[in-house]
């Protein structure tokens, strides 16, 4: 076949990963995306500490060019006193990460969070377990266990009175479930983030609202993208996730139309793209197959998954191939990409289902090795046979 196919890869959390690199290898992968995720943010990641997490990937039979991710400190999405500390060590990492062979660096722009999720092990028809995001959840928290001031300006009326009588009838246990969800997408919240902190952390964004945010990333691009550039690394942004304000904080990654905004302020060909298909897909105006034709040459990296839509905001992680997105039709626009740019772009399968031996066995949410392998499967028949079809 003559046709450039998608490079496959997994997410790989490091030696702790329940997942071990043997499986991934197992499963179809040929590469793993991963992070030194035992560093906190903003300190230099050493280029010893980088060799040694190759070493590791390499001795497994595997390959490792894709970081994610490089966090970006909160001072430096806020302008903070710091900032220009924070963006040295920045532009060291980089340096240290291209002289061990990385050619693309993740990172996002969310202010505090990674992800919100408000369920972690939805039970789906099947008896698979999936991720998912419910609007009245979020409410629920964020007026009742959380009490942000003025969180009730932020929902409907009815949805304000559907959160109040959720949160009256969840006992003390429920309460605590429903907090430490929602804070499982804050950096480094598996140690020691309380809704305390959290309430203290937003406050550190007043003021900050989505222009001034969106010029502290164009400010974060002009500084980064020089070094990235002579070093020969792409850096792809990662949408929000959810691509909506939450909790009061901004947004800036959510739509076509503020990706291309940060093209157009900072043209340097080593700002690109992280496209995945499930966070920009929660947004029925968001295009997909329609984005990877207009973006495609900012595309360093692929997350592939798919979510279902619900009512009122809601949605769940859905099959690679089902769900709202329309996967063939994104995949197709992928063949026809590579095959024009002559160029392999690193793929992983996002967010598997919980499924059949997994449901015993401890593992991250949406990282857990037989969801993933079946969307890796799955995702590798589509691309192939619709490169085959396009060869006809």
């Amino acid at each position: 076949m003559s046709d450039v196919l998608m490079t496959q890869a997994m997410r790989w959390f490091g030696p702790r990963d329940p997942v071990p690199l043997a499986h991934i290898r197992q499963a179809g992968a040929t590469e793993v995306v991963t992070a030194l995720h035992h560093l906190p943010n903003g300190v230099v990641w050493p280029r010893d500490e980088i060799a040694a997490h190759r070493a590791l990937i390499e001795a497994a039979g595997l390959g490792w060019t894709t970081v994610e991710s490089v966090p970006v400190h909160e001072a430096i999405k806020t302008a903070g006193p710091e900032r220009d500390r924070l963006l040295d060590h920045y532009a060291e990492t980089l340096r240290n990460l291209a002289a061990e062979g990385i050619t693309t660096v993740t990172y996002n722009f969310m202010p505090l969070l990674d992800w919100t999720r408000t369920d972690l092990a939805w039970e789906l028809p099947d008896g698979a377990r999936a991720l998912r995001f419910e609007l009245e959840a979020v409410a629920t928290y964020d007026v009742h266990i959380l009490r942000r001031p003025g969180a009730e300006a932020d929902y409907a009326p009815a949805l304000i009175e559907r959160a109040a009588r959720r949160f009256a009838a969840m006992d003390d246990a429920a309460r605590v479930r429903l907090e430490r969800t929602i804070i499982a997408g804050l950096p480094g919240s598996e140690e020691s983030f309380t809704s305390a902190q959290f309430l203290e952390a937003i406050n550190g964004y007043a003021g900050t609202g989505p222009a001034q945010l969106r010029a502290n990333h164009i400010a974060f691009l002009d500084a980064m993208c020089p070094v990235a550039e002579a070093l020969g690394i792409r850096l792809v942004v990662h949408p929000d996730d959810p691509p909506f304000a939450i909790f009061g904080l901004p947004r800036t990654v959510s739509t076509e139309a503020d990706v291309a905004a940060l093209f157009e302020a900072v043209p340097s060909v080593a700002n690109g793209l992280c496209f995945c298909t499930g966070s920009f897909g929660v947004r029925a105006d968001n295009d997909l197959p329609g984005m990877v034709r207009r973006l495609g040459t900012r595309i360093g990296f692929l997350h592939l998954r798919s979510v279902q839509r619900e009512p009122d905001g809601a949605f769940h992680e859905a099959a690679h191939l089902e769900g709202s997105a329309d996967m063939a039709a994104v995949v197709a626009e992928v063949v026809a990409l590579q095959r024009r740019e002559a160029r392999s772009i690193v793929m992983r399968p996002d967010h598997g289902h919980q499924m059949i031996d997994d449901l015993t066995k401890v593992t991250n949410p949406g990282y857990s090795l037989l969801g993933r392998m079946r969307g890796l499967a799955e995702l590798r028949g589509l691309e192939r046979g619709l490169a085959f079809e396009g060869a006809k």
